[in-house]
């Protein structure tokens, strides 16, 4: 018998990765990945950028490198985040990482042990919720409203928990929800993580996908005295396949995470960094996330426009200025799960709200994803799942 640790979940189930397979079947419409368009991605610039790389580098690439990354690739994650974020340091607070979602990682392993009390937004990203509970983290969550997560619940609940060690946010069109957290409420998140001595990851995948209202400054951009660690990814600007995210926060972070990513893979790929700063040198990111912001923009008004003529009367939903999610709320149901499996009948899918939520799940809450579905298929789409919601709502 195979004796597993206390990391891997005690029923040894995937409910997510169950409900994300049954969404893929071709005959149904799903709204449940989280995955870009990929009518969008640059595959010729792409292609071009990795035989420069070659014809430059090619032995460097197939060697060993950094575990920090490539020098030229941490310059340019520098200067992208003071420029977009207002954030300033040095190369020595950048690590390029495999995805954000290693970045979640190494900071869960790094700050994280077990009992110690990690705080995040209710709801809030599922793979976080595993992560810091695979580490031991006793998660408490903070209370949002439309404007994200509510800085008088966070003061409160920091009183209630002082002890706490760590806070997760998605500040702009937060998975799951849509929401963007406004100005004075992250000025106020860097003030009481300094009051508190409290760390703050920050993670911003979305950030960029705006195409409505007007940027809002980094949380780290508030941060005086290093209490709060930026994350950021290429996988919603260019390509998810390739693996590529940062890390900008102190350097005594950085290099404690630095040396947790060599026990886990040496460093991030070589060949994926190098195409990547070949592509930035030679193409307008800033023209290709234009061009994501405004297909995703039509494919959000036309879920809008479906959820309102479709949906029951009574439901509540979040209307992003960005990003790839909203956030459905539907009076009435008690088992969203059970509506998930009617709705799969009806050849068309959601993720359930139930594993975004850290403890008690609310009840009729779902995710829906507007960013990967052809426009054609949305508002069929719309139409089936609204004929499963008028069963349950008087």
């Amino acid at each position: 018998m195979v004796k597993f640790s206390s990391r891997v979940p005690a029923d040894g189930t995937d409910a997510v990765g169950s409900i994300l397979k049954a969404a893929a079947d071709p005959k149904i419409i799903s709204f449940a990945g989280g995955l870009p368009a990929p009518e969008l991605f640059p595959v010729a610039e792409m292609k071009a950028a990795a035989d420069r790389a070659f014809d430059k580098r090619g032995r460097e690439l197939m060697q060993y490198g950094a575990a920090k990354g490539l020098p030229s690739l941490r310059e340019w994650a520098l200067h992208h985040v003071e420029e977009k974020e207002g954030i300033k340091g040095e190369v020595e607070n950048v690590l390029i990482t495999t995805g954000s979602e290693q970045a979640l990682d190494l900071v869960g392993k790094a700050l994280v042990d077990p009992g110690d009390v990690v705080l995040v937004e209710q709801p809030t990203y599922l793979c976080a919720v595993d992560v810091f509970k695979s580490y031991g983290a006793r998660l408490v969550s903070v209370a949002m409203d439309d404007d994200g997560m509510r800085t008088d619940a966070l003061e409160e609940t920091l009183k209630a928990h002082p002890e706490a060690k760590l806070l997760y946010t998605v500040p702009n069109f937060q998975n799951p929800t849509g929401r963007t957290i406004p100005l004075e409420r992250r000025q106020k998140m860097a003030e009481l993580a300094a009051k508190y001595d409290l760390t703050i990851l920050e993670d911003n995948p979305y950030g960029e996908i705006r195409f409505a209202g007007q940027h809002v400054p980094a949380v780290k951009s508030f941060d005086h005295d290093g209490h709060v660690c930026y994350m950021g990814t290429f996988s919603k600007t260019l390509a998810p396949g390739f693996r590529l995210g940062w890390v900008v926060a102190d350097k005594r972070i950085v290099d404690k995470l630095t040396v947790l990513k060599q026990s886990a893979d040496l460093h991030t790929d070589n060949l994926a960094q190098y195409v990547t700063v070949e592509y930035l040198k030679n193409n307008d990111l800033d023209a290709h996330v234009k061009e994501i912001s405004a297909l995703y923009s039509r494919r959000k008004q036309l879920m809008i426009d479906g959820i309102k003529k479709y949906f029951p009367a009574a439901v509540k939903y979040t209307n992003p200025e960005g990003g790839m999610f909203l956030w459905v709320e539907v009076p009435g149901v008690d088992d969203t799960v059970a509506v998930f499996k009617e709705c799969l009948k009806n050849n068309v899918a959601f993720v359930p709200g139930d594993p975004f939520f850290a403890d008690q799940a609310q009840p009729g809450t779902f995710r829906l994803n507007y960013s990967n579905m052809a426009e054609e298929q949305i508002e069929l789409g719309l139409k089936r799942l609204g004929e499963v919601l008028q069963k349950y709502v008087d």
